[in-house]
């Protein structure tokens, strides 16, 4: 029972100190928000390959994590201004640089399958991350707001989900990969989201009430599918969590596993229904 306390404190703790450190950097600047989730995105495509390793793969690790941060930071920075856009050109022929170190590498097995996995790693998690600089830059300037109201969303999502299913859970969402998710927690959480786009959308001004509404189902059945998604790449290398890095709370895959799924419909739904 000390224990189970001496966690619980724990957990939020972290998640309250994790909180304030991300909204505050979002809120700050667009190089303190470029910075903190450049950091993030490093850290989750190392446990994605980290991952890949417990199941036997050789993928390039440390040269797969450069181009994912080659391709968050070109996105901030052609966002931005700073540099033009054709500057995208570049990250393919940095990517196809994969193939040749790999036909050059002695002993592997099966190459191509760990050329797959150096590539899942970037389109899986560096590129829903990129695709962040868009949504903070949808008004033509850096903007809080989306960024803001989008993890205001998910959290409440998250925490509807956690406590519906506690206390309601009974009827299994996907037994296959997530024995413990329950449909009253999705309900739970999705009751939670919408109520909270009403209220982010009293402060939050760049989106109507009914955008923000319907940001909301977006998350409640994109992030949903994000936490399944992460769940059954788990599953196949027998593991509880991504990393420990976050105490009480796994790896960065496990905090923004939703978000990573959510983040192309976010973008897709700013582009073509909100523009």
């Amino acid at each position: 029972m000390l224990s189970k306390y001496s966690n619980m404190t724990q957990r939020t703790v972290a998640g309250l100190i994790g909180i304030l450190v991300i909204l505050g950097a979002i809120f700050w600047s667009a190089w303190s928000f470029f910075f903190l989730f450049l950091f993030i995105c490093v850290m989750a495509q190392q446990e994605f390959y980290k991952l890949a390793g417990i199941d036997g793969q050789v993928p390039l690790k440390t040269y797969g994590t450069f181009c994912g941060a080659v391709l968050f930071a070109s996105t901030f920075l052609v966002s931005k201004g700073i540099i033009p856009d054709k500057s995208y050109y570049l990250i393919f022929p940095l990517m196809s640089v994969t193939y040749l170190v790999k036909l050059y590498t002695k002993g592997e097995k099966k190459p191509f399958t760990n050329i797959a996995y150096n590539f899942t790693g970037i389109l899986y998690v560096a590129l829903p991350f990129a695709l962040l600089n868009i949504a903070a830059f949808q008004t033509g300037e850096y903007s809080h707001q989306v960024i803001i109201g989008v993890l205001f969303l998910l959290w409440a999502s998250d925490t509807g989900a956690y406590f519906a299913g506690v206390n309601f859970g009974k009827r299994k969402l996907f037994v296959r990969v997530s024995p413990k998710k329950s449909w009253e927690g999705f309900f739970g959480g999705a009751i939670l989201s919408l109520v909270t786009s009403y209220v982010v959308s009293l402060y939050f001004k760049e989106l109507s009430s009914v955008e923000w509404l319907g940001m909301s189902v977006i998350i409640i059945i994109a992030g949903t599918y994000g936490d399944l998604i992460e769940s059954l790449l788990k599953r196949s290398v027998s593991i509880k969590d991504s990393a420990s890095t976050i105490p009480g709370h796994g790896g960065f895959l496990d905090r923004f596993d939703g978000l990573l799924f959510a983040s192309p419909w976010i973008v897709a739904y700013l582009k073509f229904v909100c523009a």
